[in-house]
């Protein structure tokens, strides 16, 4: 595409991101030969990419406005390391004009498309207007500046309902709502403004007409400095969770080849509408029950998280071409030379918890082995000993899969995950196995509320007896281990008579189970609660326990943190925690079912109910920011509210935020009772 032999000219890049996406970035540099500038903040000091590059450079504390968002300190950065040129990843500074105009005044490259191109499409509502006059499809709305509520709310009624509420600046979902009922519409506005001028410092809104079982699609587009426009195909990102892409896939399995062209044609055009040059990808909403029928939605002027599965279609590393259209270089194909073959997919691996209502969690990495292999990919910023916090993203990598055909890289991409350990962090693996399972995904009958509709039919693995006993035996080793320098403390159980057991109370997920091992490591019983003795013989070295049940030799990757055991064996992962005998108590001792805690480390935005206030169980009690986005925190039972925090505190993971105080004779749940919706999360 790109003539690979010819000098760049470019000896040192800035990557200004962090995460896979800057691990991405540096691999394709050091494969060009390019030395690679790795920034940080004090939060990623020892993250992947930092070690990954040739060299890094500090830019401040965790907090992104002091860091990666600084423009004056990226740019110092570039300046003193000597770069040509600097890449942006996505998020962050990728599009933002004021950036790219301070790299072009210091005479450092930027690797993205020109100041002008980035203000038009940063402004979704400049943006449609921009690409009417180049004959693109836009959906039906009202987009101009300066919307206020009363007018946006005027306008609904004859756009049609329902209506899709969204900011003009920034994109991943954040201040979008989607409304069907007028009555819901002041509401919505109030919370998207609120959300859209915390994620992007805007809070200007628009409307679009929402498309019936809409799907979104996207196309790739290249452009260089010369004029020539390309795209490189479509992706399908239909599978989303909140306007949260989790699933992509090249090519989309609705187009025909027909529409397939037309709608790389429309996206050209979107292009050329802005002078584009670079890499972009332009987003467009198709109808599932008119899948010759699209509109614009609007344009990314930077690297998608899901280019990889263009890239594995086409073999065109995308990086490459940023880097070589930015030193000039021309596009050497025509259209009818790009070619997609087979299929690739990809999904998303999040810090969060879909058992919990996916909210983010965090934590350190305690062990890591990614899939390889033919056909597989993984883009990834983890590392052992990674520390997943609340600053930034939740994302933490992408498993990628290419086949022949869809069902190959469907198969291939669940096999990857299922291989997929990661001990220390609760991630949504699970759930996307769950979801590549789906008969309509299976089918490629999708739209961009089919993953919702399915979260209520999602319930995680509940944690087996084999877990429990591979818990407890390591455990127990570790108390044959420390007792090698006194045999007279080996947990063997033995004395006069009948062996005694070593017994274990454990929880995991919903379970509390006692379990008693007795023996020796290579010769042993153990029991979960009075169920069966099964015979075991038991081994741990390098973090993975050998384990023998009646036979059945299994393999455990075994890592413990704060008390806590995570297991990853043939039955998937899960979490453990050995627990004080109960003195008679029995399982339903659960204490804190009146206590609201935070799930994860964050920010209190909002408090909808006062001190003293009586609820029914589920009305939403506390708001709390974290990871980017908002999370409504409810009542866990019905009484009378006591709230512990106000707006702005800072709180950390599983700090009470309020009590309800549950009366000795629980009222009948009442709807009527008083009980404010919150924010959508």
């Amino acid at each position: 595409m790109l003539n690979k032999s010819h000098p760049v000219g470019f000896d040192t890049i800035l990557v200004a991101n962090r995460g896979e996406i800057a691990v991405r970035v540096i691999k394709t540099l050091r494969a060009m030969g390019i030395r690679s500038v790795a920034v940080y903040s004090d939060a990623d000091a020892d993250a992947r990419h930092v070690h990954e590059a040739d060299t890094a450079v500090r830019l401040g504390p965790a907090s992104a406005r002091e860091s990666y968002l600084d423009i004056d300190k990226v740019v110092a950065a570039a300046v003193r390391t000597g770069a040509h040129g600097v890449h942006p990843g996505y998020g962050f500074l990728s599009e933002n004009a004021a950036f790219a105009a301070a790299l072009d005044a210091a005479g450092i490259a930027f690797l993205g498309p020109p100041a002008k191109a980035i203000e038009v499409m940063g402004d979704k509502i400049a943006a449609k207007n921009t690409v009417s006059a180049f004959n693109v499809p836009v959906v039906p709305g009202i987009a101009r500046p300066g919307l206020t509520d009363a007018d946006l709310i005027a306008a609904a009624a004859e756009v049609g309902y329902p209506v899709l509420v969204k900011p003009s600046a920034g994109g991943g979902g954040k201040g979008m709502r989607l409304v069907d009922d007028p009555a819901h519409l002041p509401e919505a506005l109030v919370s998207a403004r609120r959300e859209a001028a915390s994620a992007f410092g805007d809070d200007t809104l628009f409307l679009e007409r929402f498309v019936t079982r809409p799907r979104h699609i996207e196309v790739q587009v290249l452009a260089d400095r010369f004029g020539n426009v390309l795209h490189l195909g479509e992706r399908e990102c239909s599978l989303q969770r909140r306007h949260q892409k989790v699933i992509e896939e090249a090519p989309s399995p609705l187009l025909d080849a027909a529409t397939r062209a037309k709608i790389g044609a429309a996206a050209c055009n979107t292009a050329r509408s802005v002078d584009y040059v670079g890499a972009g990808t332009v987003e467009f909403i198709v109808s599932a029950d008119r899948p010759d029928e699209f509109f614009f939605m609007e344009m990314n002027t930077r690297l998608q998280v899901e280019h990889p599965v263009t890239e594995l279609v086409t073999g065109v590393d995308l990086v490459e071409c940023q880097v070589r259209v930015a030193a000039g270089q021309k596009l050497g194909v025509q259209q009818h030379e790009i070619r997609m073959i087979g299929h690739a997919i990809e999904a998303r691996v999040y810090a969060e918890d879909p058992g919990r209502g996916f909210l983010p969690t965090g934590g350190t990495v305690l062990d890591l082995s990614e899939p390889d292999g033919v056909g597989v990919r993984v883009d990834s910023g983890l590392r052992v000993g990674t520390v997943v916090g609340s600053d930034y993203d939740p994302m933490l990598s992408k498993v990628i899969a290419h086949g022949a055909d869809r069902t190959a890289a469907i198969a291939k991409l669940d096999r990857a995950l299922g291989d997929t350990v990661l001990l220390g962090v609760t991630s949504n693996i699970e759930f996307l196995r769950f979801l590549l399972a789906d008969p309509d995904v299976a089918a490629g009958q999708l739209d961009t509320g089919l993953l919702d509709r399915r979260v209520a039919d999602f319930h995680p693995t509940s944690v087996g007896e084999d877990a429990f006993l591979a818990a407890a035996a390591y455990r127990w080793l570790r108390r044959w281990a420390a007792a090698a320098a006194d045999p007279w403390q080996a947990p063997s159980g033995w004395r006069i008579g009948d062996a005694a057991p070593t017994s274990l109370r454990l929880a995991g997920g919903d379970r509390v189970e006692q379990v008693s091992v007795t023996g020796t490591p290579d010769a042993a019983t153990a029991r979960v609660g009075t169920g069966e003795s099964v015979a075991v013989t038991a081994a741990f070295a390098d973090g993975v326990l050998t384990l023998t049940l009646d036979g059945l030799r299994r393999e455990y990757r075994v890592a413990e943190d704060d008390g806590q055991i995570w297991l990853a064996g043939p039955s998937g992962s899960a979490v453990l925690r050995e627990m004080a005998e109960a003195g008679g108590r029995g399982v339903a001792e659960h204490v804190g079912d009146a206590e609201i805690r935070s799930p994860m480390p964050g920010s209190v935005i909002a408090v909808p109910i006062e001190t003293g206030t009586t609820v029914a169980a589920g009305a939403p009690i506390v708001i709390v920011e974290a990871m980017k986005m908002e999370h409504s925190l409810t009542a866990p039972v019905a009484g009378t509210v006591e709230i512990l925090v106000t707006p702005g505190t800072q709180v950390r993971l599983d700090q009470v935020l309020a009590r309800i105080t549950v009366p000795a004779d629980p009222p009948a749940t009442d709807p009527n009772s008083t009980e404010p919706e919150g924010n959508p999360a």
